[in-house]
């Protein structure tokens, strides 16, 4: 079924100029602005006595410019307006929710623009509205401050050490308390993080009113070459449907790895100095079966495990997935090239040696199965002692499928990635201590 507005969108360039020479000056100019003719109509505020309006739609979707029209929206209409902005940090805030492409400043006309403050984290719109600028991660800030409205960007993605999301959420809503009805925009990609579960919970009492989608629902407005590098990038995976196709992950049941961990992994900041770096290696057993899982780990000076590259390479030949390994190997500098011998035993060393005769190499045995061998490092993830600098979809979608027991889950047949990942991290943390000797005096 059409949307009302879909007949502009798709009405031939001849009709629209028709259209645009029938506008005087001052409705031509305002023509740009008019958001409502434009917006699909999950960008557009629900009917309904709703207190929290919850866009959960995939990355491209549109949900920054349905957040700053709402915005926008709010104040024009509202002089006493008080809307508070948040996300994960301030420069978040003001990059995206302000002065981005689809930020607030450019959905604004010149003459309506507001005046941003960025020492006060303030816009000041020209009828007296304010909306002031807020980081998840400083979430004492919202103690205290009375807000009428407020847009809270990526949720999913605030932090989520110390309980500092669910505090920020908390405090907000504590202060939610000026005005006749005071109201919440939240947009962010899906992710199965305690605050976005408790949203959700909210929508059958009619709290919370959600809308979702997908980045195709907006692909007349995105070039198609990165349709076609997202496809090609993140195809098949757990992650596509998460990011790309806005829909919402579960945990299974029992997992050893769970969404809310791997994303509590995430690092962004500059990683410190490395004491080892290694590059893993699950070999497949032929080059029409699994892929071959080839990953990149460095132990920091810090004794913090941190995941760097995924390089697995899919239905490869021998020869192709060697010259990875040593590609890896060369690039990140690795002093130990880690590689399980189970499947081809001595033929292993033999393919990575013809690759680059120099790779120091070490051949594993596995003596007990993936998912055993997963559970100490596991351990590490919980204890907050490995980080992901990045993301890897592929290979975190094999961890979330590992279960405690002995089970496989998918995606796949096999955790190749993953198990690579595991034998990367049992060499450099888990690793046969060095036993206490007297040295001679």
């Amino acid at each position: 079924m059409k949307e009302p507005n879909d007949w502009l969108a798709e009405a031939p360039a001849a009709a629209r100029e028709e259209l645009i020479r029938a506008l005087n000056d001052e409705e031509r100019a305002e023509f740009d602005y008019h958001w409502r003719m434009f917006a699909r109509k999950a960008q557009l505020p629900p009917e309904g006595q709703w207190r929290i309006w919850l866009i959960l739609a995939g990355r491209g979707f549109g949900k920054t410019r349905a957040g700053s029209e709402w915005v926008r929206s709010i104040a024009e209409s509202n002089p006493q307006a008080r809307i508070a902005l948040i996300s994960g940090s301030l420069a978040e805030a003001r990059a995206v929710m302000v002065e981005g492409e689809s930020g607030i400043i450019s959905c604004c006309p010149p003459e309506r623009r507001p005046i941003f403050e960025p020492s006060l984290r303030r816009l000041r719109f020209p009828n007296g509205s304010q909306a002031l600028l807020y980081s998840a991660a400083e979430p004492e800030l919202l103690r205290g401050p009375q807000h009428s409205h407020a847009w809270c960007d990526e949720i999913g993605k605030w932090p989520l050490a110390h309980e500092r999301a669910t505090r920020c959420w908390d405090n907000l809503l504590m202060g939610l308390r000026l005005g006749a009805d005071p109201r919440v925009a939240v947009t962010t990609t899906p992710k199965s993080v305690p605050l976005v579960m408790r949203l959700l919970d909210q929508e059958e009492s009619g709290a919370t009113a959600v809308a979702r989608g997908s980045t195709y629902d907006n692909s007349g407005n995105l070039p198609q070459r990165f349709l076609a590098a997202i496809e090609d990038e993140f195809a098949g995976s757990l992650q596509a449907r998460q990011e790309i196709g806005g829909e919402l992950l579960t945990d299974v049941e029992g997992a050893l790895w769970d969404r809310t961990l791997l994303e509590r992994a995430r690092e962004r900041a500059d990683r410190p100095a490395d004491s080892r770096m290694v590059v893993a290696v699950d070999p497949p057993s032929s080059a029409k079966g699994d892929a071959c899982g080839i990953v990149v780990v460095a132990l920091g000076i810090d004794g913090i495990g941190r995941v760097l590259a995924d390089c697995s390479v899919e239905k490869a030949s021998p020869e192709k997935w060697a010259r990875q390994v040593a590609a890896a190997a060369t690039e990140w500098g690795a002093d130990r090239v880690v590689a399980e011998a189970n499947q081809g035993g001595a033929m292993v060393e033999s393919v990575l040696r013809a690759a680059s005769s120099d790779l120091p190499i070490k051949l594993v045995h596995a003596s007990r199965s993936k998912v055993a061998r997963a559970e100490p490092v596991a351990a590490l993830y919980e204890t907050a002692r490995v980080k992901h600098c990045g993301h890897f979809p592929h290979l975190e979608d094999q961890l979330c499928g590992l279960k405690a027991g002995g089970e496989y889950v998918g995606p796949g047949r096999s955790p190749d990635r993953a198990d690579a990942l595991v034998w990367a991290l049992t060499e450099l943390m888990l690793g046969r201590a060095r036993r206490p000797r007297v040295l001679p005096i």
